[in-house]
């Protein structure tokens, strides 16, 4: 017993994900002191500048302390859970039970194949690990490397035992944080996605019930309690609280800032403008929409921001140029030949860039279904920190919200960024006479010391000249 107890505490540390992020916010603990853990097992769910992701535990052994409380910020390396794990004289133990050292190589082989996360969330890579670990205990029949959503459920429900399966019930970090928001009880809900995952129309469902009954059973149940309830009400609010709010600058808030701070005050911008007929390229777009297979668009979305997306892109091609970057540490202009086109996705957890990489090389289908994936994944929360790396030219449509135009800031190492504004049934001249068109205004911003006001202002004629007669989309592509 003595040769177990030494030095049988481990602690487990804030890891770095590999995208240079150097702290996470602790969003949730799912082991509480004097539980056990096994190797895999997820732990917590942590809440990083770009994503939501949940931690396993690399070991098997017994929690003995949390060293930080839900809410907390701590930085990459710092230690963040202390788990006692079985010491020297526990290997003798487990090698006389004859039949793990056999079944070691295939659970290793498929833990990437279950959880192809792992080695992305964790960050500690897969090397180190891979000939220290233990088999994981009561895996029964192992988990099969070509069912990979199967496989995630399956290492959760080995981690957690069953017991801790009841109390945790199985759903992905953005399903969680959407059931946190509607006040939905994760453990009351109805699973109906496959090996009992709970999926967000799960939640929906179950929020559903609760929000519907309440206008209705209010009125008839107690009409006259209600009007009184509203004046008692109000002076019980404190006067001070009223007057502001204080909301907690970190995750993606505090990354934007940091971003747009950095962009604001290193890259001169310039931005110019230009109001653009985009009568044809809506007909355009109800074309594509009416006749698909025309286009082999069948089941893909169409939107003006497509064909724009799309403009962009062959500009770019005609002026390769304002598709660079600046070196400051190599006094040189990086200039690109491909372009990661970056979205701007406005999500549940803050304004988030990701970008479809190598968008220059995709023919039009190909970039709507990318497109569209790309603001789905957004929108779910689902959008891995490596999709928000390496964007190099970047669209935001701001005309969504009812607004003209803007002067957006670039995001950090991108040298163009292009803001479309609303399109308006408008009175504008065409072929000598005033008629109602639909216009709308673009904006480009650039980092003028790699873009001069020429060759800023060529790529957005461009643009505009191609949503002005979009058949040119086909010719200069």
């Amino acid at each position: 017993m003595t040769t177990m107890t030494e030095a049988s505490v481990r602690e487990f540390k804030m890891p770095d994900v590999g995208e240079g992020l150097t702290e996470a916010e602790i969003l949730k603990w799912f082991v509480q002191p004097g539980d056990t853990v096994t190797d895999g097992q997820v732990v917590c769910e942590v809440e990083t500048a770009k994503a939501a992701v949940e931690l396993p535990i690399p070991y098997d052994g017994v929690v003995r302390a949390l060293h930080f409380a839900e809410g907390t910020t701590v930085d990459v390396g710092t230690s963040i859970i202390a788990v006692e794990v079985a010491g020297a004289g526990g290997a003798p133990a487990d090698a006389a039970a004859g039949a793990p050292a056999p079944a070691k190589a295939p659970a290793e082989e498929k833990k990437p194949a279950g959880s192809g996360r792992q080695p992305v969330l964790v960050g500690y890579g897969v090397a180190a690990s891979s000939t220290k670990r233990r088999p994981r205990k009561g895996t029964g029949t192992g988990i099969p490397a070509q069912e990979p959503a199967a496989a995630a459920v399956q290492a959760e429900l080995n981690g957690h035992g069953g017991a801790a399966v009841k109390d945790r019930p199985l759903a992905k970090p953005p399903v969680r944080k959407l059931a946190k928001d509607l006040g939905v009880d994760l453990t009351a809900v109805v699973p109906t996605g496959p090996d009992g995952v709970i999926t967000r129309e799960d939640v929906h469902a179950a929020a559903a019930p609760a929000q519907a009954p309440e206008p209705v059973t209010a009125t008839p149940q107690a009409p006259a309690p209600a009007p009184a309830a509203v004046p008692v009400a109000a002076p019980v609010v404190s006067y001070d609280s009223a007057r502001e709010t204080r909301v907690p600058v970190k995750g993606v808030r505090k990354a934007t800032a940091a971003a747009m701070v950095g962009s604001a005050f290193t890259a001169p911008h310039v931005t110019e403008f230009v109001t653009v007929d985009v009568t044809r390229t809506l007909k355009l777009v109800e074309e594509l929409k009416q006749a698909p297979e025309k286009y082999d668009m069948q089941g893909l979305r169409v939107n003006p921001l497509l064909l724009i997306a799309k403009a962009l892109l062959v500009a770019i091609r005609r002026h390769p140029e304002i598709n660079a970057s600046w070196d400051e540490a190599a006094q040189e202009i990086v200039v690109k030949h491909y372009v990661n086109l970056g979205i701007a996705a406005a999500t549940p957890r803050g304004l988030l860039v990701p970008n479809i990489k190598d968008a220059q090389a995709m023919t039009l289908p190909q970039l709507a279904e990318s497109l569209s994936e790309l603001v789905s994944t957004a929108r779910e929360g689902r959008t891995s920190p490596a999709a928000m790396q390496g964007g190099t030219v970047t669209i935001t449509n701001v005309g969504v919200f009812g607004v003209d135009t803007g002067t957006p800031i670039l995001n950090p190492g991108e040298s163009a960024i292009l803001a479309v504004g609303a399109i308006r049934l408008q009175p504008w001249v065409h072929k000598g006479k005033v008629k109602p068109r639909q216009v709308t205004t673009l904006a480009l911003s650039f980092d003028h010391r790699l873009v001069d006001g020429e060759l800023g202002s060529k790529v957005l004629a461009d643009v505009a000249a191609i949503l002005e007669q979009p058949k040119r989309l086909i010719t200069w592509a």
